[in-house]
């Protein structure tokens, strides 16, 4: 990878893992009762949505790993060397 790769990969992934990391603290906020009113239900669908697109996010970085492929073939010799 370039140095101007890796230096948008971390620009980026740091604004945009420290933007996420405020919406969820103001998705907590919605916990405040004296404000809010909601049932188990619908945080359980709040937290499944969230972690339904933890998910996809992790599996697409872990396809895009390299997977280590060896160009050569080679059958073992029968008298074992």
């Amino acid at each position: 990878m370039s140095e101007k790769g890796r230096r948008n990969f971390i620009r980026l992934a740091e604004r945009r893992v420290s933007r996420t990391i405020d919406e969820i603290r103001l998705i907590g906020n919605l916990s405040d009762r004296s404000n809010y009113e909601y049932d188990q239900d619908e945080v359980a669908k709040i937290f499944a949505a969230l972690r339904s697109e933890l998910n996809a996010c992790r599996k697409r970085f872990e396809a895009a790993r390299p997977k280590s492929r060896s160009t050569t073939f080679r059958l073992k010799d029968r008298r074992g060397s």
